[in-house]
């Protein structure tokens, strides 16, 4: 299995999450990349993984994947009736 790394950009990201009192582990966030509930595809070779947080709220996951590792670009929360129109 590929390693996952984090950028900076997404380091920060589950700082200011946590800060605002919505933790999120990076434990979920790989769960998040590696068992997506949908999976998309995006330019510049950019995938979105995501999964759902609990009933209103979805985690989307911004990688890259590469041939030795997985980059983790950024992460955010949604609203799930935004996501989830399938």
């Amino acid at each position: 299995m590929k390693e996952i790394r984090f950028s900076k950009h997404a380091q920060l990201k589950m700082e200011i999450l946590s800060s605002h009192q919505a933790t999120i582990e990076p434990e979920f966030v790989i769960e998040t990349v590696r068992y997506p509930d949908k999976l998309e595809t995006r330019e510049y070779d950019k995938l979105i993984a995501q999964k759902r947080l609990d009933d209103n709220l979805v985690l989307r996951v911004v990688y890259r994947e590469f041939s030795a590792f997985i980059l983790i670009i950024t992460l955010y929360p949604g609203r799930r009736y935004r996501y989830e129109k399938d």
